[in-house]
Protein backbone atom coordinates (compact mmCIF):
# COMPACT_ATOMS: atom_id res chain seq x y z
CA UNK A 1 0.00 0.00 0.00
CA UNK A 2 2.57 2.40 0.60
CA UNK A 3 4.05 1.99 -3.12
CA UNK A 4 0.86 3.58 -4.04
CA UNK A 5 -0.48 7.39 -3.94
CA UNK A 6 0.31 9.04 -0.57
CA UNK A 7 -0.71 11.96 0.89
CA UNK A 8 2.78 13.47 0.67
CA UNK A 9 3.25 12.01 -2.99
CA UNK A 10 -0.20 13.97 -3.86
CA UNK A 11 1.51 17.04 -2.67
CA UNK A 12 4.55 17.06 -5.11
CA UNK A 13 4.22 18.20 -8.54
CA UNK A 14 4.44 14.83 -9.83
CA UNK A 15 1.73 12.76 -7.63
CA UNK A 16 -1.02 15.57 -7.97
CA UNK A 17 -0.40 15.26 -11.92
CA UNK A 18 -0.43 12.03 -12.38
CA UNK A 19 -3.78 11.47 -9.87
CA UNK A 20 -5.34 14.58 -12.21
CA UNK A 21 -4.49 12.83 -15.30
CA UNK A 22 -5.94 9.69 -13.92
CA UNK A 23 -9.22 10.82 -12.29
CA UNK A 24 -9.75 13.01 -15.36
CA UNK A 25 -9.49 9.99 -17.82
CA UNK A 26 -11.20 7.84 -15.66
CA UNK A 27 -14.35 10.08 -15.14
CA UNK A 28 -14.02 10.76 -18.73
CA UNK A 29 -14.06 7.10 -20.15
CA UNK A 30 -17.08 6.53 -17.65
CA UNK A 31 -19.05 9.19 -19.34
CA UNK A 32 -18.22 7.83 -22.75
CA UNK A 33 -17.60 9.92 -25.87
CA UNK A 34 -19.27 12.66 -24.64
CA UNK A 35 -16.99 13.18 -21.91
CA UNK A 36 -14.14 14.14 -24.05
CA UNK A 37 -15.02 17.67 -23.72
CA UNK A 38 -15.59 17.03 -19.61
CA UNK A 39 -12.03 16.34 -19.33
CA UNK A 40 -9.80 19.81 -19.29
CA UNK A 41 -12.36 21.06 -16.79
CA UNK A 42 -12.63 18.09 -15.02
CA UNK A 43 -8.67 18.08 -14.61
CA UNK A 44 -8.76 21.34 -13.50
CA UNK A 45 -11.06 21.07 -10.94
CA UNK A 46 -8.79 18.25 -9.69
CA UNK A 47 -5.78 20.19 -9.74
CA UNK A 48 -7.18 23.39 -8.31
CA UNK A 49 -8.58 21.00 -5.50
CA UNK A 50 -5.63 19.14 -4.58
CA UNK A 51 -3.32 22.54 -4.68
CA UNK A 52 -5.81 23.72 -2.38
CA UNK A 53 -6.20 20.88 0.11
CA UNK A 54 -2.67 21.05 -0.03
CA UNK A 55 -2.57 24.90 0.55
CA UNK A 56 -5.06 24.14 3.46
CA UNK A 57 -2.31 21.82 5.69
CA UNK A 58 0.34 24.30 5.19
CA UNK A 59 0.26 25.90 8.66
CA UNK A 60 3.58 27.87 8.53
CA UNK A 61 2.59 29.97 5.35
CA UNK A 62 0.01 32.92 5.62
CA UNK A 63 -3.07 34.17 3.93
CA UNK A 64 -0.81 34.50 0.06
CA UNK A 65 -0.69 30.83 0.43
CA UNK A 66 -4.55 30.50 -1.69
CA UNK A 67 -3.09 33.46 -4.47
CA UNK A 68 0.14 30.67 -5.03
CA UNK A 69 -2.26 27.16 -4.55
CA UNK A 70 -4.60 29.05 -7.28
CA UNK A 71 -1.09 29.10 -9.89
CA UNK A 72 0.41 25.55 -8.51
CA UNK A 73 -3.20 23.58 -9.29
CA UNK A 74 -2.53 25.81 -12.94
CA UNK A 75 0.98 23.79 -12.80
CA UNK A 76 -0.79 20.81 -11.74
CA UNK A 77 -2.91 21.18 -14.66
CA UNK A 78 -0.25 22.11 -17.40
CA UNK A 79 1.62 19.01 -16.28
CA UNK A 80 -1.04 16.83 -16.82
CA UNK A 81 -2.47 18.17 -19.74
CA UNK A 82 1.65 17.83 -21.24
CA UNK A 83 1.78 21.65 -22.11
CA UNK A 84 5.24 20.71 -22.31
CA UNK A 85 3.75 19.38 -25.97
CA UNK A 86 2.09 22.47 -27.15
CA UNK A 87 1.83 23.85 -29.78
CA UNK A 88 1.31 21.12 -32.13
CA UNK A 89 4.97 21.68 -33.61
CA UNK A 90 6.64 20.47 -30.73
CA UNK A 91 5.54 17.40 -30.40
CA UNK A 92 7.50 14.34 -31.74
CA UNK A 93 6.21 12.80 -34.72
CA UNK A 94 4.49 9.18 -34.33
CA UNK A 95 3.58 6.61 -37.36
CA UNK A 96 0.05 7.68 -36.57
CA UNK A 97 -1.25 9.90 -35.02
CA UNK A 98 -4.00 9.45 -31.52
CA UNK A 99 -6.72 9.64 -33.66
CA UNK A 100 -5.69 7.41 -36.06
CA UNK A 101 -4.16 4.35 -35.06
CA UNK A 102 -3.83 1.10 -36.51
CA UNK A 103 -6.95 0.38 -36.96
CA UNK A 104 -8.63 3.45 -37.43
CA UNK A 105 -9.87 3.53 -34.22
CA UNK A 106 -9.12 6.08 -31.31
CA UNK A 107 -7.50 5.18 -28.09
CA UNK A 108 -9.91 3.94 -25.83
CA UNK A 109 -8.92 5.33 -22.26
CA UNK A 110 -6.09 7.99 -22.76
CA UNK A 111 -6.44 10.22 -25.07
CA UNK A 112 -5.34 13.91 -26.35
CA UNK A 113 -7.27 16.80 -24.59
CA UNK A 114 -6.05 19.23 -27.39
Amino acid sequence: MNDLFTWAALGSLTGASAATLLTANVVGGLIGPNGDKARKWIALGVALALSYATAAFAADAGAEKWIIAFFNGLVIFSAALGANQLPPGNRQATQASPTQLAQGREPRFIRSWV
